[in-house]
């Protein structure tokens, strides 16, 4: 049901389908709501939560996904290379516990959200998830870090920030420009952010190219790596439970592979006989649907993480802004 909703939906988003006056209506109602919290915010009614140390947040406009995890650890890294000390703090999308959570590279996904584990595994940084990100991010700061970055934040308006970072899908950019349930977006595409980063596709005036690059395909039951074309030409099982699961597979098929396609909805919780797929070849899954799936004994699977590159000069320019940050009302 979930899965035929969402093709539904993304059918009028990005295929081409003009959305009915009920989701049309339905858009202005969100409209109206959205323009109140604003004024709610405007008047001092709703409290901004200021920090001692800078905040990061990076995030989209549309809802589904469009690259943000593989920024949001290609920044931690980075900033920590040049003497940050950064902590990540997320809301856990899709966990089953409402608790406050330390992520540790060993929890189960269910318990963080797949996206904490995975950004906790990949980066070595510490990681909270909490329903009050506030307190996820001072729990940041009492933990040392001198910098909170915020994984999907940029809608969280309770959090005070001092960077913002909307990353774009190069190929849906904002669809066909309505906000939700109408079109995809969370907010109006006119928004003011600090930097526009466009995964894949070309970046316009103003806006940041960054490039997926896949890395050599890796055993879920352990083992050695092995490149791509090993894999070559196929064919084999492509997996992916994402926001735009095309994304991977065109890139799988660039890489010379043939593929039997498999997409799942973003953040799918899935069970074992979901990977029973006939004939029996290898299956390549994202990194991120592998830490759901690394206990379920499967035979010649593989994951392929990606690594976002990202142009050196937008690095300056983040760590420039950083370095003239200086506390406001902390």
């Amino acid at each position: 049901m979930k899965a035929a909703l969402e093709y539904w939906l993304l059918r009028r988003w990005y295929g081409g389908v003009a959305p009915g006056p009920g989701l049309r209506l339905l858009s202005l109602v969100y409209r109206g709501l959205l323009a109140l919290r604003a004024a709610l915010y405007r008047r001092g009614l709703r409290r901004v939560h200021r920090l001692r140390v800078p905040v990061l947040v990076v995030g989209n406009l549309v809802a589904g996904g469009s690259g943000k995890t593989p920024l949001t650890i290609a920044l931690a890294r980075a900033l920590a290379q040049r003497g940050w000390r950064p902590g990540i703090v997320s809301r856990g999308y899709g966990r089953r516990s409402q608790e406050p959570v330390r992520v540790t590279p060993h929890l189960p996904p269910e318990v963080c959200g797949d996206e904490p584990l995975l950004i906790a595994r990949r980066t070595g940084l510490p990681v909270f998830v909490d329903n009050d990100r506030v307190a996820g991010a001072r729990r940041l700061v009492a933990e040392g870090c001198n910098l909170v970055i915020a994984d999907d934040g940029l809608q969280h308006w309770r959090l005070g920030r001092d960077i913002e970072i909307e990353v774009v899908d190069g190929q849906r950019r904002h669809g066909n420009g309505r906000l939700l349930p109408a079109g995809p977006l969370r907010e109006p595409a006119g928004r003011r952010v600090d930097f526009r980063v466009v995964n894949g596709g070309a970046a316009g005036e103003g806006e940041w190219p960054m490039r997926l690059r896949l890395g050599e395909a890796e055993p879920l039951d352990g083992g050695a790596p092995r490149p791509l074309a090993v894999f070559a030409p196929g064919p084999v099982h492509a997996l992916a439970g994402i926001g735009n699961p095309g994304r991977f597979f065109a890139s799988l098929r660039e890489a010379g592979l043939q593929l039997h396609e498999h997409p799942f909805p973003d953040h799918h919780a899935f069970l074992a006989a979901d990977l029973r797929f006939s004939p029996p070849l290898p299956l390549l899954m994202t990194e991120k649907d592998a830490v759901k799936c690394v206990d379920f004994s499967l035979a010649n699977a593989w994951f392929v993480p990606v690594d976002a590159e990202l142009p050196a000069a937008l690095l300056d320019a983040i760590a420039g802004r950083l370095a003239d940050w200086s506390p406001v009302n902390a």
